[in-house]
């Protein structure tokens, strides 16, 4: 991973350090006993029990590593209740009256499902430093103009 600045909500940072805190506490050490459990099995060079606890166990300290490195790079996002920053929780309108709502997040928390868009996405970028009234216009990946109208915003 670079070093490179990674913008987070404070929600997304909350969220980082709770999952950080539980893989280095309780899932180390449920993995640890089933690494324990599986060697009293015998051989290990054939020991699936084993073989499937080392693979869980890499999974767990590679995913440490990423969340390390994320937070030693992280920052908060500063809110401004006036104009779209990360954080903001936006709706918008289109030139037919259909409303969508989402919230702008860093990269490392964008999750469409859920209306969480990356500042760095093309609707992101467009929105953001604008406030209420605005209007927005951005290319979509697959090549659509769309033009919005900044309706709310929250922080």
């Amino acid at each position: 991973m670079d070093t490179k600045e990674i913008v987070l909500t404070r929600e997304g940072l909350e969220k980082l350090q709770a999952e950080l805190e539980e893989r280095k506490g309780a899932r180390r050490d449920e993995i640890i006993e089933r690494l324990k459990e599986a060697r009293g099995f015998g051989d290990l060079s054939e020991n699936a029990e084993y073989d499937a606890a080392r693979e869980e166990q890499s999974r767990n300290e590679s995913r440490i590593n990423e969340i390390e490195q994320i937070l030693a790079v992280a920052r908060v996002a500063d809110g401004d209740a006036m104009s779209v920053s990360i954080g903001s929780k936006v709706e918008i309108e289109d030139e037919n009256g259909k409303r969508l709502t989402f919230q702008i997040v860093g990269t490392t928390q964008t999750d469409s499902l859920n209306h969480l868009i990356s500042n760095e996405s093309p609707a992101g970028k467009a929105m953001i430093g604008h406030v209420a009234g605005d209007r927005v216009s951005f290319t979509t990946p697959n090549g659509k103009v769309r033009t919005y109208t900044i309706t709310n915003i929250e922080v």
